[in-house]
């Protein structure tokens, strides 16, 4: 999984590349789920942010405006990386649904997670 900021305007591109990499990013416990963007660019609670998905075998990027809801920041204890949970809108349901049908299995396997 790789993420990128594109400028300092709160445009991110995530890439998920394999099943793996999307349970490590997958906020399910968030309202309307979300995603965990690894970055070392400072954000704070409450920014709207724009992500440009790419999402496994999918052919186009996902576009998803979403809501900064988590902080991780740099030097976080236990080796966390750096980052920010982004919380997807009620409008993103499809998005979650596809991602849930991806991770079928492997979301109540209590395994650790980027964000936990």
């Amino acid at each position: 999984m790789t993420a990128a900021q594109r400028g300092g305007n709160g445009i991110l591109s995530l890439v998920v590349e394999d099943k793996e990499s999307l349970y490590q990013a997958y906020l399910p416990y968030i309202k309307n789920g979300g995603l965990f963007v690894a970055t070392s660019v400072p954000y704070q609670l409450g920014d709207e942010v724009f992500l440009l998905l790419s999402l496994m075998d999918e052919p186009d990027k996902l576009p998803v405006a979403g809501k900064v809801v988590w902080v991780t920041p740099v030097g976080a204890q236990n080796g966390r990386p750096a980052g920010i949970g982004v919380q997807l809108s009620s409008e993103d349901a499809t998005l979650v649904a596809k991602i849930e049908t991806y991770l079928a299995g492997a979301l109540n396997s209590g395994r650790k997670t980027n964000a936990l």
